[in-house]
Parts: structure tokens; sequence; C-alpha cells
């Protein structure tokens, strides 16, 4: 390894070898030298030992760097963070790394713009399953309504973005048309973070823009029988287990998440009964739900598990299915559609809980005829006719009236999404 008092003139007159590479070390600088091979290449380096171990760093070509004072300049750079323990060559790849990974989530962003996720939402979701005249009118709205905010990047579009567009058409008079906007975006971007484009959506939890509509809401909503009709449609038109999972809550007039999180081991398909244990229930009170025909059918159309003892819902076979909020989006938007087949001029429903399907069913209930005392057993309410001390003494869980209400919801739901009669008469042994 020749030393040399390296200059530019020295450096430029340097010849290659005949043969293999030979490396020039400066006395000026110890450590830093320059590399030329028999091909005529001429590559700056420098060596130094961090923690002890020698660290041989490429600079950089002599074409790349032709001044040899700033190629020393870096060697003592790097020589001086040696000496506090860095290893600049680490370093350097740490950040040509973290400038790579910024570069790629640049080009995502430009690429994943709001109109161009929005054109493709439309592309898969609508063009196959939506009748021409909503894909027209979505696809209107996503072109005229969201053009201020189409070529932002979808990752940058938040809550309040959303929010002050929508006002700014309630301004303009149209309060009614924000508040299709609003269900229209909604489901759009639950589709986008379906597909991993985004983390959260951003039209979760608005309130809806139609102060009208907002303010007749109640904690009285049910569905009315063509909302039923359009809600079982619907839940046929979604994707994985909530379907069956949001027919079941109608039916059985049960909560959410005590379905959500029942395991096959409390069902007995036999004797057509479901044991709600009570550390699962919200009273804490053991609870017998009696399964309709209707209901069997619903369960045997759920995908087969190993184990008994696991979530009757689940997509992991770990936890219990989770999602309701964007599944009840893709629930809407399926509603929407499907009630645009009867009436093409038809605003979007008034929006509901899952929640309000136990009401719905309680409601329903009440209609044809079954006795408050039994429809709160059903519920497993621990007030109403039957309370206080007589509830403590009152063994009487009026089990065969439980099971003549929930057929008989069950057959008028039927008779509703099938077109089955429901043969429905006052239920006198129900009461």
């Amino acid at each position: 390894m020749p030393k040399k008092k390296l200059t530019q003139i020295a450096v430029e007159r340097i010849k290659p070898p005949p043969a293999g590479r030979v490396e020039y070390w400066d006395t000026q600088l110890p450590g830093f030298g320059l590399r030329v091979s028999d091909k005529g290449g001429r590559t700056w380096q420098c060596m130094y030992r961090v923690d002890g171990k020698l660290v041989r760093e490429t600079l950089g070509t002599l074409a790349l760097i032709p001044k040899i004072d700033v190629a020393r300049e870096r060697a003592r750079q790097s020589m001086q963070k040696a000496a506090q323990g860095i290893n600049p060559v680490k370093e350097r790849k740490g950040t040509a790394e973290e400038e790579r990974r910024q570069s790629e989530a640049a080009q995502v962003r430009e690429r994943d713009t709001l109109g161009a996720i929005l054109d493709r939402y439309v592309s898969e979701r609508g063009r196959k399953r939506w009748r021409p005249e909503y894909l027209r009118e979505v696809d209107r709205s996503f072109s005229v309504d969201l053009g201020p905010l189409r070529t932002r990047p979808i990752a940058d579009i938040t809550r309040r973005n959303l929010r002050e567009l929508l006002d700014s058409i309630v301004v303009r008079g149209r309060a009614p048309h924000a508040h299709h906007v609003l269900a229209y975006v909604r489901p759009a971007f639950a589709w986008a973070v379906e597909r991993e484009i985004i983390s959260a959506n951003p039209a979760e939890g608005i309130p809806d823009p139609d102060e009208r509509k907002r303010e007749a809401r109640t904690r009285d909503r049910h569905l009315d029988d063509d909302e039923i009709r359009l809600f079982w449609h619907g839940c046929d038109e979604i994707s994985g287990q909530f379907g069956p999972l949001f027919k079941l809550l109608l039916i059985t007039a049960q909560r959410r998440d005590e379905l959500a999180a029942a395991r096959r081991s409390e069902f007995d398909l036999e004797n057509a009964l479901w044991t709600l244990p009570g550390e699962r229930t919200k009273n804490s009170n053991a609870h017998l739900v009696h399964l309709s025909p209707l209901a069997l059918e619903i369960l045997g159309t759920l995908p087969r598990i190993a184990s008994k003892e696991g979530y009757l819902f689940t997509t992991t076979g770990e936890t219990p299915v989770s999602g309701f909020g964007r599944a009840r989006e893709r629930l809407a938007a399926a509603m929407l559609e499907e009630r645009h087949k009867v009436d093409p001029d038809a605003s979007a429903m008034e929006p509901f809980t899952l929640h309000d399907l136990r009401r719905t069913a309680a409601t329903g209930m009440a209609e044809i005829g079954i006795a408050q005392h039994v429809l709160e057993k059903v519920l497993n309410h621990t007030g109403g006719k039957i309370s206080g001390v007589a509830a403590t003494y009152n063994r009487f869980e009026y089990l065969t009236e439980r099971r003549a209400a929930l057929d008989a919801w069950s057959r008028h739901v039927e008779s509703l999404v099938r077109g089955v009669p429901s043969n429905v008469v006052e239920l006198a042994s129900v009461r």
C-alpha cells in the first residue's frame, strides 16, 4: 500500500496499474486514500475503527468527487464520527433507506389521490353491482361535489375537510343533497379502509348534514315493513359473516355483542335453543333464546369450524368478529341501491343503528300481539310487569310463550321478505 502526498495534480497524474488495482494512501490525512484499477477506475476511500473494528468506507469516484479537498473533508468527517462511536457507513445506509422509503411513500401518495381511489371504487364496486341510474348519480357526485378534494392524496383527507365540504353544500340551501353526498362517500372510504389504502374512515361518525333529518331522529327508531325488506335483501349483498349476523339480530331480538361473541357450544340446534351464560349478558342472568326455523336456516349457512368451543362469528378463529361500523355502512349502501330499484328518485333512508334492530323486533312483536310480559322475557329485561320481590319468587320463565313469540315474529319477517304467508293472528296463547 504505497503512501503518497495526495494533491490535485498528483492524483491527476497517477497512472492505472498493469493489472488489478493499487491503493494510494495520503500522508497528509492518514486513513484517506485513492484506489486505482487497471480498468481506469479511481475511487476515494477511507479507513477507520469503530468500537475497535476496522471499517472501510467508499466515499465516491473521482468523477463524482473531482476535487481532492472535498473528498478529504468527507473522509475527515467520517473519521470524526467514528471517534464518537458512530459508524458512518451504517448511518449512510440507514439514511438512504429512509430516503427510499419516503420516496416510495410520496409516490404512493401522489398516485392514490382521492379522485383516483373513488374512480377505482366506482369501477370495482359500482359497475358490477349498481343499477345504471344510481351509478351515474354517485359518479356525478364524486366528480362534481368532491371536485376540490379530488387531486389531494386520499390519506390526507380529514374529517374536517369533509365537514367543510358538506357545510359548503348546506349553506347553498342544499342540505338534502349534502345528506346524499355523505351517504355516497362514507361507504367509499370504508371500502378504501378494507383495501388497506387508508387506515381510518374520515367520514365515520360525521353527523347528518341535513338538520331536519338529524332532529327527527330519536331513540324510538325502528324499521318499518318496507325497510325490513330492504334490510334483508341488503344483508344478502354484503360479504362475509355480517349478513347472517345482522339477520339473526333482527329475528332473535338479542343484543349485538351477545350474539357477536357467541360460541358454538352455546347452541343446541337439535332442540333449537341458544343458551346465553350469565357472564355474557347485560344483567348477568343466564338467558334462553328459542331458535325459529328461519334462525336455524341462517345458522346453517355459516362456515363450519373444527372446535365446538370456537366463536360462531369470527374471521381469525381466535376473536369475535369486529368492524360493525364499516359493515353497517356497506349495508346502508346496499339498501339504498335496492330502494332505487323500486323508486329511482328515492332519497337515502333514515340511518339506523344495530341496536335499532332489537327495537324493531320488540316493536314488531308487540304489533302482532305478543304480550308485554312475554316480550320482556324474550329481551331478557329485568324490569317490566314482573319486577321487584315478585320477580325474585316468580320462577315461571314463559318458555312456551317465548318460543311462540319468536316463531311468530320470524314468520312475520319471512312473509315480508319472501312473500310467505305468516299466518300471524291475535296470539292469545302467548299473552
